[in-house]
């Protein structure tokens, strides 16, 4: 690896760990650069897992410590991420490299137009009129596909759980976003572990992104009023759509 690649990494990391301490969906930034770089597309879906679980490691010990987590409540609601991320992450390691290569690039342009008419606002506006949960086997049944699609692809999985955990199981937002950090945690942990047994991962990149996450998630914690999500929002909206018609090889 060259040194221009490795800075280039820990940029990328950091960028994703601010973006993901804002709104989410930094591993849109990440996979993409990943495979720009010349992993082969299951290889750059796993390695961009480890960068994920540091960060989640990091935030879900925070909000221990706020006292906004209480894990022997949440597990009923983890529980099915898991088995659906075992299943997500299994197929991921067996697609066809040029299948997944278009679906990545097709999630990219998809999830342009998600960010762009801001499901995540409508969802905090809906948050103190829900007002009934839904059966707890309802709840399993949709966490469960949840987690399928976080353990296959992982990159926007975030506003996925924000609105099964506001919309569905009626949490309030302060909840809904530190039990999503414990979420994301458990289930990428699974499908780290699936990644690494069928040798999906390139460490040193995957290292170097994970210092950079830990390192844009500390900046935006302590700079968080100077920086401002709206301006985070336009820089991800212009790098996903560029990246999304790239790994389309539409340029």
């Amino acid at each position: 690896m060259e040194i221009t690649d490795a800075i280039l990494l820990v940029v990328a990391g950091l960028a994703a760990g601010v973006i993901n301490t804002f709104a989410g969906s930094g591993s849109l930034i990440t996979l993409p650069l990943l495979m720009f770089m010349g992993l082969p597309p299951a290889v750059a879906n796993g390695t961009n897992r480890i960068g994920v679980v540091v960060q989640n490691l990091v935030a879900t010990r925070n909000f221990l410590h706020q006292k906004e987590l209480q894990p022997q409540k949440e597990w009923p609601l983890v529980i099915p991420t898991l088995f659906g991320s075992l299943l997500g992450a299994l197929v991921a390691v067996e697609i066809n490299e040029d299948i997944l290569n278009y679906f990545i690039g097709g999630l990219l342009v998809v999830m342009f137009f998600v960010i762009l008419l801001k499901p995540a606002a409508w969802i905090k506006g809906q948050a103190d009129q829900v007002k009934t949960t839904r059966s707890r086997i309802i709840n399993s049944i949709i966490f469960f596909f949840i987690g399928v699609y976080g353990g296959f692809i992982q990159a926007g999985v975030g506003l996925f759980l924000l609105a099964g955990l506001v919309l569905g199981a009626c949490y309030n937002l302060v909840r809904a976003n530190a039990v999503k950090v414990l979420m994301v945690l458990a289930f990428t942990i699974v499908a780290l572990v699936v990644f690494i047994t069928a040798g999906q991962i390139a460490w040193s990149y995957g290292l170097l992104l994970a210092a950079g996450n830990a390192l844009g998630a500390w900046f935006a914690s302590k700079n968080a009023r100077k920086i401002g999500a709206k301006n985070i929002r336009y820089v991800l909206l212009a790098v996903v759509l560029i990246s999304g018609l790239k790994v389309l090889g539409v340029f």
